[in-house]
């Protein structure tokens, strides 16, 4: 293929051509897909029909789970499609639309994520001021700048991304996934993609330094409540969200600075996994988990 107008569509990657460990693969992908669409499900739907949950903290919450429903959304129902029908394409503007989705989703959770600490931190270190400073106002403002940077973001990445002349169309993964794009270009550099990505790397030091300094004040000033039961209750709070940022980190870092293969690989498929699925999959149980209020909810849905 001599260039980018020639592609009209993309092979994904094929997982075996074993029919068992196929269908072994399609099952994987239902059964997370299930499981990540009913945990959030009910994480929103406590939400929004619990008012003693009507505060900027759930509210956050629920943008969230919206956002991580988005994300599986976007790349696991065209795999399991894939296998159904028995093929591995994906048009050219399915995969230009699923970049996009899936960067805006992503991006706009790690925005997210940043404000979530914000929020954290002037709860727990000016308690005082909290209903002033996290109005419903101010809160409404900060979700539509979350969600219209998400989509910006998507936007300029994915037109970086297919700006890129293509000498092939074999992606060896399971969705169309960037750094496995990049490797198909004709060209050795793409100057406006490596803009992006510099800026993407600054802009995510700049949000996990913001993220890191405010936890550490956070738990600097908890220490500091005399009550023992104030202390745990500070820390309740934050250490859910601190969980959830960390595993997003840890897994989006060993998953994308391992340089992609040339060949399908299974440890490829592992790591995509891990930064891409299973952060949606565990966000709602571990906040669940840690959360009285929602615990609450949650298990008068599960008596009616």
């Amino acid at each position: 293929m001599e260039n980018q107008t020639t592609v009209s569509y993309f092979l994904l990657l094929e997982f075996s051509k074993n029919q068992h460990l196929q269908f072994l693969h399609f099952l994987f992908f239902f059964v997370l897909y299930l499981t990540t669409v009913a945990t959030n499900l009910l994480i929103i739907s406590a939400i929004a029909l619990d008012h003693r949950l009507h505060s900027p903290m759930y509210f956050f919450l629920m943008n969230l789970a919206l956002q991580d429903l988005g994300i599986v959304s976007v790349i696991v129902p065209k795999s399991m499609i894939n296998y159904v029908i028995d093929t591995r394409h994906i048009s050219y503007f399915g995969c230009v639309a699923q970049i996009f989705l899936f960067l805006a989703f992503g991006s706009s959770d790690f925005f997210l994520l940043t404000v979530m600490a914000y929020d954290r931190y002037v709860a727990i270190c000016n308690p005082l001021h909290y209903e002033m400073v996290m109005n419903w106002k101010y809160c409404i403002e900060i979700i539509i700048l979350v969600w219209v940077m998400g989509v910006l973001y998507g936007m300029l990445h994915t037109t970086g991304t297919f700006s890129i002349p293509f000498c092939s169309n074999v992606v060896n993964q399971f969705f169309c996934e960037i750094p496995h794009l990049l490797r198909l270009s004709c060209s050795d550099i793409n100057l406006l993609e490596v803009g992006i990505l510099v800026a993407t790397v600054i802009a995510a030091l700049g949000c996990f330094t913001f993220i890191i300094v405010s936890y550490a004040v956070i738990f600097k000033t908890a220490l500091r409540i005399p009550s023992e039961k104030g202390r745990q209750k500070a820390l309740s709070t934050c250490i859910p969200h601190l969980t959830v940022v960390s595993m997003l980190l840890l897994s989006g870092c060993i998953a994308n600075l391992r340089p992609p293969s040339n060949t399908p690989s299974y440890l490829d498929f592992g790591l995509t996994v891990l930064y891409t699925l299973l952060p949606p999959m565990f966000n709602p149980i571990i906040y669940s988990m840690r959360n009285k209020n929602i615990k609450s909810v949650l298990s008068q849905f599960w008596m009616f």
